[in-house]
Parts: structure tokens; C-alpha cells; sequence
């Protein structure tokens, strides 16, 4: 059952960032609404299903809080750093797009490939942990995998790569998450292992949400529409884990 599960996660995170692709290519102006909801789903999932496992899991003497926010603060960092020095962020496009480097569009893609390919390895472990935690972990990585199509694309395209190089990237940046789902598969951790490693991912996804979803949503013009829709998909991962 377990692998099935995981089977239908990993076309449903390809299906995602596949989709971000085509939107970065055809329909861009109609991305900010649905880039806003996926801000609110990620905060959620952290929230309430990311968090509340890992404290349960201290609770039970699987790892000591500090241990946890230690993993928690590196997680965000990692992205931050790996962010600022690889340049994955386009949230400021149009101040690149006189230059012509393909190949910096081809290392910001390789970067989102392996962030993505993370986000399916958490998957897996989530699911080790607790089946409910591991489809909210799928949730969020699906959502957020809809923008990293849109950055993998829009990246190479802005650093002077050809639409087919493009697609060929978004192909990768696509089928990264099942990569790491397999990975996930094949490679047995402690349980120790797994708590320290959800909290280097409640770091790492909270940084991708505040810091380059949200306000990437609201760079064409803020809303109340917007905002909305954030706080609906962090309310609808609370009913989510709530229910569950």
C-alpha cells in the first residue's frame, strides 16, 4: 500500500512541476494566484504536520529540541546559501535578461534538480515515519513543485538557453522528486536520523515559502485576493491534518 501511495505522489509531483513549465511558457500572468495558495499549503504543512510529528517524536526521546532546531536553522540556510550563490531565485528576472550566459541558467537548473529530488527523499521518510505525514509532506512538495517548474524554465530561458534545452530541464526537474522517492526506498535510517532530518526540512520548505513563493505571488501587485488565498491554504493543511 505504501508504494502505491508513493507511486501516485511521484506522477502527481511530476504532473506538477511539469505544469509550472508550461505556464512559465505560455500563461505567466495568471501564476500569482495559484503561487499564493501554494505559499499558505507549504506553511501548513510545516505547521501542522511537520512539527507536531517532530514533537511527538521528542516526546518519545527520539532526539533532543535543540538537536532539532540546530537541523531546523541549517535547513533554512542551506537554501538561503545555495539560493544567493547559484542564483535560483528569479524573482528578479528582468535584471538579467540583457545578459546571455546559458550556462548560468543550466547550473540555477541543476540546483533546483537537486532541491527537488530532496523534496521526494523527504517524502519517502515521511511516509517510514507516519502514512498521514508523508502524504502532507507530498502535498507541500507537489504544490511547491508547480513553482519549481516555473523557475527551472523561466531560468533557462532568461540566461539565453533554447526552448528545447528548456523542456529537457524541466523534463529533469520534473522526475527529480521520484528520483528521490526511490532513493528513499532503497536506503534504511534511524529513527533518530529521520526526526533530525524533518527538521532540516520544516527549515528548508518554511524558507522556500516565505522567502521566494510569497513574495514572488505578490511581485505584479498585492492583493487582499492574494493574501487570502494563502491563509485558505494554510487553514485547508490545518483541517487536512486535523481530519487526518
Amino acid at each position: 500500500m505504501e508504494f502505491t501511495y508513493l507511486l501516485i505522489f511521484s506522477v502527481v509531483t511530476f504532473l506538477s512541476a511539469f505544469m509550472g513549465g508550461v505556464f512559465a511558457l505560455k500563461l505567466k500572468n495568471r501564476i500569482y494566484s495559484i503561487m499564493a495558495l501554494t505559499a499558505g499549503i507549504m506553511l501548513g504543512a510545516v505547521s501542522f504536520e511537520i512539527f507536531p510529528e517532530i514533537f511527538a517524536q521528542v516526546a518519545q526521546g527520539a532526539a533532543l529540541p535543540i538537536e532539532i532546531m540546530i537541523a531546523f536553522v541549517i535547513g533554512f540556510f542551506a537554501f538561503h546559501i545555495l539560493e544567493k550563490t547559484i542564483l535560483i531565485h528569479h524573482a528578479h528576472e528582468g535584471d538579467y535578461a540583457k545578459h546571455d550566459h546559458p550556462q548560468v541558467g543550466i547550473l540555477s537548473a541543476l540546483a533546483l534538480i537537486t532541491h527537488c529530488c530532496i523534496d521526494g527523499l523527504s517524502i519517502g521518510i515521511g511516509f517510514k515515519i507516519d502514512p498521514a505525514l508523508g502524504a502532507a509532506i507530498a502535498i507541500a512538495v507537489a504544490t511547491h513543485g508547480f513553482a519549481d517548474g516555473i523557475n527551472s524554465t523561466t531560468l533557462m530561458l532568461v540566461h539565453g538557453n533554447t526552448v528545447s534545452r528548456s523542456k529537457k530541464m524541466l523534463a529533469a526537474t520534473a522526475l527529480a522528486p521520484t528520483a528521490g522517492i526511490l532513493l528513499s526506498l532503497f536506503v534504511s535510517f534511524p529513527i533518530r536520523t529521520l526526526v533530525l532530518y524533518l527538521g532540516f526540512f520544516a527549515g528548508f520548505i518554511l524558507y522556500i515559502a516565505a522567502s521566494d513563493i510569497l513574495p514572488e505571488a505578490h511581485s505584479k501587485q498585492s492583493s487582499l485576493k492574494l493574501v487570502g488565498l494563502t491563509i485558505l491554504g494554510a487553514v485547508m493543511m490545518f483541517f487536512a491534518g486535523t481530519l487526518g
